[in-house]
């Protein structure tokens, strides 16, 4: 079976790692889509911390990490249609969503899975960042 998750993975965190790890327990071989900067700053309206080739090179030193690829933009499907998995690991913030509940239906044609996993809230590269600046600012 061949997994396939994505995200932005800046300032890796073991987060991060639980989610490959995870990720890699459930599949044979596993494709992690690595955000490129160009695409954070098209929906986030900034740019990672860490640019999009360092950040490629951590997850390909990852021993759950089979394969890393660009994701140049947010469309799941289209990147099935690319890499042909059999399962989508995604968080389960997404779960019910209006976009994942329509990308459900069509994965279920393909025979595709999505699998959910818990969001950990208490560790995200946002929280990271905002304790950096406050360690660094402490005026603010």
């Amino acid at each position: 079976m061949i997994g396939y998750t994505t995200g932005v993975f800046d300032m890796f965190h073991v987060g991060h790692l639980n989610i490959i790890k995870r990720a890699k327990e459930q599949c044979d071989y596993l494709i992690v889509g690595v955000s490129t900067d160009e695409l954070c700053i098209s929906y986030k309206g900034k740019a990672p911390v860490i640019p999009f080739e360092e950040r490629k090179s951590i997850l390909e030193a990852i021993k759950y990490v089979d394969k890393v690829v660009a994701q140049y933009d947010r469309d799941k499907y289209d990147a099935w249609k690319k890499l042909k998995f059999d399962l989508l690991f995604v968080g389960d913030d997404w779960k019910d969503s209006t976009f994942f509940n329509s990308l459900e239906e069509q994965f279920s044609k393909e025979n595709v899975k999505i699998v959910y996993f818990p969001y950990t809230p208490s560790v995200s590269s946002s929280k990271i960042r905002e304790r950096y600046l406050k360690h660094n600012n402490p005026d603010n």
